[in-house]
């Protein structure tokens, strides 16, 4: 790396703080572990089984791929949606505070040729969609297994927090605006209110951004089945709805950005939620392993591929992000919704 790495930095207390998590965590996971059952059960995974889970977690990324090509207005193939997505994940895995969802934006705009900030209310978007399906994943599984307390008190905070989100969704979406204070605040950050709310509107004014709501659903539905997947594979008897919860978990557990590919996080919440239903830890670590290297190995070759084919290298995205920030200093530039 060198000094145009800098932009996709995080700050460096944040970052130390990532590493000191998952470091505890990790000691937390394999304390009082007994190696033997752990071997035991990896040794007589299933291969077709873990061979589907990794094919229906592909499917899940397409069909992520798919639902951001329907809230960009089809202006990008599905599969060049989805190569962004895997290059931004495999940023991601390198490194911490997820930058690669920026960067996955920047990556699309640049195909596009059009501004970062016309990219970004489709990202914003899918991620409401993700708050609002993981809100009722939550309510769902909650009526089939016993989920932990502290489970559905997220998901409560996450409601609300979710009706806010939608609620300020559809304030900007269908508020007139006042163009007198847009022009009163034209400048950087004017510009990028303005791009940013445009390319908000056209997206949630589209009947296209319906079909995305639905399609969010199957992107989750995918991730809990290859999830799920992997349990069978290594031998956990456990139904679908116990799969759904510990993932649930797992996701709430990894919500907020931390070391890279949350490893300690990922694994400290699998076990946490797989002891909850019964399993023994020292199989309940085991299991945190295999699914986090069998669901991050094929994510790590089609990210890195992705990206290489994308025509940027971890050692230019500095570069390019401060290219982008110049950018937004430019009022000709600002006012493209790009959409």
């Amino acid at each position: 790396m060198d000094s145009n790495d800098e932009a996709v930095r995080p700050a460096g207390g944040a970052s130390i703080l990532g590493y000191v998590v998952a470091g505890l965590a990790l000691i937390w996971v394999f304390h009082d572990v007994h190696p033997g059952a752990a071997l035991r059960s990896v040794a007589s995974l299933d291969p077709l089984l873990l061979a589907a889970a990794i094919a229906v977690d592909i499917l899940s990324y397409v069909c992520q791929g798919f639902r951001w090509t329907l809230l960009l207005h089809r202006r990008i193939s599905v599969l060049r949606a989805t190569q962004a997505i895997y290059s931004g994940l495999f940023l991601n895995e390198v490194f911490p505070m997820r930058v690669g969802e920026l960067v996955r934006g920047y990556i699309v705009s640049r195909w596009l040729a059009t501004d970062f900030t016309s990219i970004l209310p489709s990202i914003v978007v899918e991620r409401t969609f993700d708050a609002v399906w993981l809100a009722i994943g939550i309510g769902l599984t909650a009526l089939f297994v016993p989920v932990p307390r502290n489970l559905l008190m997220v998901g409560d905070i996450l409601g609300v927090t979710v009706l806010a989100a939608t609620a300020a969704l559809f304030y900007v979406v269908f508020h007139k605006r006042d163009k007198a204070a847009t022009r009163r605040n034209r400048g950087r950050i004017g510009t990028f209110i303005e791009t940013f709310v445009l390319g908000t509107r056209l997206i949630g004014r589209s009947r296209l951004f319906y079909a995305a709501f639905i399609l969010s659903s199957a992107y989750l539905t995918t991730q809990i089945l290859s999830f799920w997947l992997v349990m069978r594979a290594y031998g956990l008897d456990l139904n679908i709805w116990a799969g759904a919860a510990t993932l649930l978990i797992i996701h709430v557990g990894t919500a907020i950005p931390n070391a890279p590919a949350n490893v300690g996080t990922y694994q400290f919440f699998c076990v946490l939620g797989l002891t909850l239903f019964g399993i023994d830890k020292s199989s309940a670590a085991g299991f945190s392993v295999v699914v986090f290297i069998a669901l991050t190995i094929p994510l790590w070759i089609v990210g890195f591929l992705g990206l290489s084919r994308s025509g940027m290298t971890t050692r230019n995205i500095g570069r390019h992000i401060r290219r982008l920030a110049d950018q937004q200093d430019r009022p000709d530039r600002g006012r493209s919704s790009g959409l």
